[in-house]
């Protein structure tokens, strides 16, 4: 970790530096920074004006290999060509972005495979020319264009739910290994923007939270993970997407906030550049702090003034992807262009007509309102990036190591280890959970909330379970009316919730259940808030997500399996707005305790044999299945075997010991045997009270 990780972590807010259990390292065969040096200058100056465009332009192509043909009629359509080796031998592309809509995601083998074919091309039958830049929006959790086999995420804020720079660094680290075993050496990510407005329409859980030290240390040590497998790392959205209230994939998003405010928005990215990040994105919003006529990504004032001059930033700029109505909507594409290299990108993401891209730098570099020189610099930018990730040096993916370096057993336990640390429970009354074994449960919810996927992991569990599914973020009032019917059958409903400050049903359905008597257990799947429109929900736990990871570790919090120990990574604002309802850090956790020893008398002749079962808070000691009090039994006969559960609202500590058993004798005198271990508890596996 750098020495500017380690003192964000020093002085940041809540955030730890150790998990409960092991992190498991990345299988991998790890690519080291590579020396190989080729003559940049002389490469700069054999380039022709629009090599050198090309060589900013990174941009998509539709198909799942070089020469795919199925997609045709979108590459004519965008670029005037077939397939995706022929977009990028038409524009000598310096980038390829993937997508899932675009035919490039399948599965692991088939993007390595892509990414060969298009790097042979880039490369050329001498293999003297330029590799790609192969480049994914791979942030984890929300935003992942590429799904299982690989290793799905809980994603960013769940990540800040933990507080733990380690966690944070192995997430990093399995996003840089597997994508680098499919050929891919930059990754959009991560998002270092402060979700510090809860109407966030874009951002909210693919942001870590809102505490600049937290989403600070998390940030750097995400970056050092991905880094260290020579995969680029990017910080976004520059200068801060976090407190809009417009989505700049549809409008201009505009932040009025004081230069203060902006500060504390740019510490993530501050903290970043510190510690090395290769590349930052730009935001297609305006800062009026800084510039209050063009969004970041056109503006000279955010791109040099602020990233490069004040913040000291020496690495790559790219925008955010031109196709964006923020941009696309605002100003035809070879004015963007121009305006992007100006203000001081080097990289045009996305455009969504490269021709007209190429011929406004053209005609640019002509009229003199860009210099050739001033390409040079972005062009000689982007070379020496690839010199130093060793993409000159080792362009190709290995197809044999594919399949055993992405979605490894040791990738996925520490993606559900984020997922168990990052659960947060925000609102327990009456030791409502955890729930006991064996206890009958309705699993509904908001359909966008995906209930599906919670109901059987809950009959992994040991519940019973009755499922009632439907699609859509607004229950019904048919699908309310049926919940309502069958939840007076059941010791507890499980209500999936999503974004349901805005959801008028959701607030109704959820009301509707608890007035049944029945308690109600919320899960917030989506951004956090959702705790300030359910009073009468018994319990709340937040997951973040609606990935089965993200409820591996909320199904396993309401059976008592873990006690949740997520922290809020933002402030709850009350549902009117007026005030905090809870605060960042907040979250609850269930009373631990440890049961005491069974002890035995074991003495010559029956009547002076006995047990003795002592009384301990939150603990209840069963016989045969049946629950005694704490007291001396005289005269046992044959076998006693006494087990330990947690009584409600209770978890045992890591390691318990929560059985004891032993054989009495009638005849030959027996020593005091005490506490003959059966059972220990394994950390994180806590039994609940049948």
């Amino acid at each position: 970790m750098t020495a500017a990780a380690t003192a964000l972590l020093m002085t940041g807010t809540g955030v730890m530096t150790g998990v409960g259990a092991a992190v498991a390292a990345p299988t991998t065969e790890r690519t080291t920074t590579v020396a190989a040096s080729p003559d940049i200058e002389a490469m700069i100056s054999g380039m022709s004006l629009d090599e050198k465009i090309g060589q900013m332009t990174w941009t998509h192509v539709y198909g799942s290999s070089a020469d795919d043909t199925s997609m045709a009629a979108s590459n004519q359509e965008r670029y005037g060509v077939d397939t995706p080796a022929e977009v990028v031998a038409k524009y000598n592309l310096g980038g390829v972005l993937y997508f899932a809509w675009s035919g490039n995601t399948n599965n692991p083998q088939q993007v390595a495979g892509l990414s060969n074919g298009l790097q042979q091309v880039a490369l050329g039958r001498d293999g003297t020319g330029i590799p790609l830049a192969v480049t994914i929006d791979q942030e984890g959790g929300l935003v992942a264009r590429i799904g299982s086999p690989a290793t799905v995420l809980p994603g960013n804020m769940a990540l800040g739910a933990t507080a733990d720079a380690d966690l944070a660094r192995a997430q990093g680290e399995i996003l840089g290994s597997e994508m680098r075993a499919m050929g891919i050496n930059v990754d959009f990510a991560p998002v270092l923007d402060l979700n510090s407005n809860p109407d966030n329409p874009v951002i909210g859980i693919r942001s870590m939270g809102e505490d600049p030290a937290l989403v600070s240390a998390l940030g750097v040590a995400q970056i050092d993970g991905l880094q260290e497998h020579n995969v680029g790392a990017a910080a976004k959205h520059f200068p801060g997407h976090g407190d809009t209230s417009v989505d700049s994939h549809y409008g201009l998003p505009t932040v009025t906030y004081d230069r203060e405010t902006l500060n504390q928005h740019l510490k993530p990215f501050k903290a970043a550049i510190d510690g090395g990040v290769d590349m930052v994105m730009t935001a297609h919003i305006i800062v009026e702090a800084i510039d209050p006529e063009m969004p970041g990504t056109l503006s000279h004032k955010v791109l040099t003034g602020l990233l490069r001059d004040e913040l000291g930033f020496k690495g790559l700029v790219t925008t955010d992807a031109l196709d964006m109505a923020a941009m696309a909507a605002e100003w035809p594409q070879e004015e963007i262009a121009v305006k992007a290299i100006q203000a001081g990108s080097d990289i045009l993401l996305n455009s969504p007509d490269v021709d007209a891209s190429f011929a406004g730098v053209r005609a640019a570099v002509g009229s003199g309102e860009i210099t050739e020189s001033r390409l040079d610099e972005s062009v000689r930018r982007i070379l020496e990036w690839k010199v130093r990730r060793g993409v000159f040096e080792q362009p190709l993916a290995d197809p044999a190591t594919v399949d055993k370096l992405v979605g490894t057993a040791g990738n996925l336990a520490t993606a559900n280890l984020i997922s168990d640390h990052a659960v947060t429970l925000l609102r327990n009354q009456e030791r409502v959970l955890p729930l006991a074994s064996g206890s009958s449960v309705l699993m509904v919810g908001a359909g966008s909330g995906r209930p599906e996927i919670a109901g059987p992991m809950l009959k992994e569990q040991g519940f019973t379970v009755t499922e009632d599914y439907e699609n859509g973020s607004s229950p019904s009032a048919a699908y309310r009316a049926r919940a309502v019917a069958a939840a007076g059958n059941v010791d507890a409903v499980v209500f999936t919730s999503y974004n349901a400050g805005a959801n008028a049903a959701q607030q109704q359905m959820v009301a509707e259940l608890a007035a049944t008597g029945t308690p109600v257990i919320v899960v917030a799947t989506r951004n956090p808030y959702d705790i300030s429109v359910f009073p009468g929900a018994d319990a709340v736990l937040n997951s973040y997500g609606v990935n089965k990871v993200n409820f591996h570790g909320v199904v396993r919090a309401i059976s008592g399996a873990i006690n949740p120990g997520g922290k809020l990574p933002v402030n709850i604002p009350k549902a009117d707005g007026d005030g905090v309802l809870l605060p960042l850090g907040f979250g609850l956790r269930y009373d631990t305790t440890t049961p005491a020893a069974v002890t035995f008398t074991d003495r010559p002749g029956k009547g002076q044999d006995s047990y003795l079962v002592p009384s301990v808070e939150g603990v209840a000691y069963l016989v045969e299945g049946k629950e005694i009090a704490a007291g001396t039994y005289r005269k046992p006969a044959g076998t006693v075997s006494v087990t330990a559960v947690p009584m409600k609202g209770y978890v045992f500590t890591d390691g318990a010991t929560t059985e004891w058993s032993h054989t009495f004798t009638t005849g030959t005198p027996q020593t005091l045997n005490s506490e003959p271990l059966v059972r220990v508890t394994p950390p994180g596996s806590s039994s609940v009270r049948p």
